[in-house]
């Protein structure tokens, strides 16, 4: 079986800030990880690889640093990588990634791809289920645990609002995982060495360009724009009312109330 899985190389959230002039994501010296969800899909696939045998490649669309999240990838287990990468892909939204990576994914070939459900720098959950509609592939989401591989078919367990789904869906075939699908493995030393020795395929805009929407990639086929960015307001410190008696009490928060237009 041959597993593909989807990543991408997101600025740590835990210290990104938001320039509050220009509303962007400052990302200088803001160190870059594989997406959480990501990771949990690279190790679900290494445990099929594991039970089923075949190969897991991991593909990614981004800049050429995005090579680091590959080669760690490819440290944890992974046989082979390919970064998806070229100018005119810059400021793709989900819709124009989804295809890109779509078309990248027709290049490598799969029976079974992994994505994971949303990256932390975006939470929007659209491109993997988007990958599946441009490769009309049959998909379950949320995927919270596999019960059953085999090369024909998978049954897996799907999240839901209150309860779960049993899903048996056949292969070839697209899942999105969350957290509680897999805890990743760590690199090993080993692992590190032969991923520096392994060479990154680069499929840039000349390899994709017969399998692409040229009108929908990068910035300018991109439908969303986004309209404002901004991290939550800090609570200020709050008021103690002491001393008063329960009328006084209660007609001291109504101003309050009033005074911020909550009533």
């Amino acid at each position: 079986m041959k597993i593909v899985v989807c990543i991408k190389q997101v600025p740590d959230t835990v210290e990104v800030k938001i320039d509050p002039k220009t509303g962007t994501l400052i990302r200088d010296g803001v160190p870059s990880i594989i997406n959480h969800d990501d990771k949990t899909g690279i190790e679900a696939a290494l445990q099929l690889k594991e039970q089923l045998g075949g190969t897991v490649t991991v593909v990614s669309m981004g800049p050429p640093q995005a090579d680091v999240a590959l080669r760690e990838a490819l440290a944890m287990g992974c046989d082979e990588a390919y970064l998806v990468s070229a100018r005119e892909f810059g400021g793709s939204d989900t819709y124009a990634t989804s295809g890109i990576l779509a078309a990248a994914l027709k290049k490598v070939g799969y029976d079974l791809v992994i994505t994971g459900r949303q990256a932390i720098d975006g939470d929007t959950a659209q491109v993997g289920p988007q990958i599946a509609e441009k490769l009309t592939l049959p998909q379950v989401s949320y995927v919270e645990e596999v019960k059953e591989a085999t090369e024909e078919y998978v049954v897996v367990k799907r999240q839901y609002e209150d309860g779960y789904h049993i899903v048996k869906i056949k292969t070839p075939c697209l899942l999105t995982a969350i957290a509680e699908l897999a805890t990743p493995r760590y690199m090993s030393v080993r692992g590190i060495v032969e991923a520096y020795e392994k060479e990154i395929k680069v499929l840039g805009f000349e390899d994709l360009k017969d399998e692409l929407e040229l009108d929908m990639i990068g910035l300018k086929g991109s439908p969303t724009n986004v309209y404002q960015s901004f991290t939550k307001e800090v609570k200020g410190a709050g008021t103690i009312l002491e001393g008063l008696s329960a009328d006084e009490a209660v007609k001291a928060i109504m101003d309050k109330l009033e005074a911020k237009f909550i009533i």
